[in-house]
């Protein structure tokens, strides 16, 4: 389970990223303000993802991580911190957003699972990236409006919210965490194809990374700085 992520490009690199995805009239709205580099992203942590926006825009907005999580896990529970994971998109709790207005993309330039091997010390990140350079990337992700109870001090509060899929691990992430990876889209057509396409096929990206694409770049610290 992927629960801490980087995401340290600017904006302009993220619009810049993007603009081989629009097509003529298509633009994409900057909501997030001045975002500073995020090294250490953590559950129900405001990130930003891209999503669909006003007529032919789309829009960089922040968003709290972790949707909201199945009433069964929440019986005798005050508060729902989230779900930042979806794997099981058949399940009548994720289908109902499925549709294009709830898909959207989660910038990041690495990410960490807990370091599974048997030498390894407790609780150690292993982070991932497309590259040394930590080249920009996506996660295949879904996003709504909520209104929960997150943190007792906070009391309720409506919020925009968005967790990513995953998928079986790759060749690199599988000695690590063998259990699975985040759902990672690269190419623009694969961004279009996840923000516009019928769920049906849509779905057909949550696979895993080929192998050979992700390098690990750090390795027992809480933030990805680089």
């Amino acid at each position: 389970m992927c629960n801490l992520y980087s995401q340290t490009k600017s904006q302009d690199a993220m619009r810049h990223v993007f603009d081989n995805m629009l097509e003529y009239v298509e633009d994409l709205a900057d909501a997030t303000g001045n975002l500073p580099p995020l090294p250490g992203i953590w559950p129900d942590y405001p990130a930003p993802i891209i999503r669909h926006g006003e007529g032919t825009a789309w829009q960089l907005a922040m968003a709290r991580w972790g949707m909201p999580t199945p009433a069964k896990f929440l019986e005798g529970k005050r508060t729902d911190k989230g779900v930042t994971n979806i794997r099981n998109v058949g399940s009548p709790h994720w289908r109902r957003w499925l549709g294009v207005e709830h898909r959207c993309l989660v910038p990041f330039t690495s990410f960490s699972e807990i370091d599974g091997r048997r030498a390894a010390p407790r609780n150690s990140p292993v982070w991932f990236a497309l590259g040394e350079d930590r080249p920009l990337a996506f996660f295949a992700g879904l996003r709504t409006e909520w209104t929960s109870v997150r943190k007792l001090k906070e009391g309720e509060v409506t919020a925009e919210i968005f967790g990513f899929l995953t998928c079986p691990p790759n060749g690199e992430v599988a000695p690590i965490h063998p259990k699975a990876m985040p759902v990672i889209l690269t190419q623009p057509e694969e961004w279009r194809h996840w923000l516009t396409a019928p769920a049906e096929e849509a779905l057909k990206l949550q696979r895993p990374l080929p192998d050979g694409m992700l390098n690990i770049v750090a390795e027992g610290v809480r933030e990805d700085a680089v």
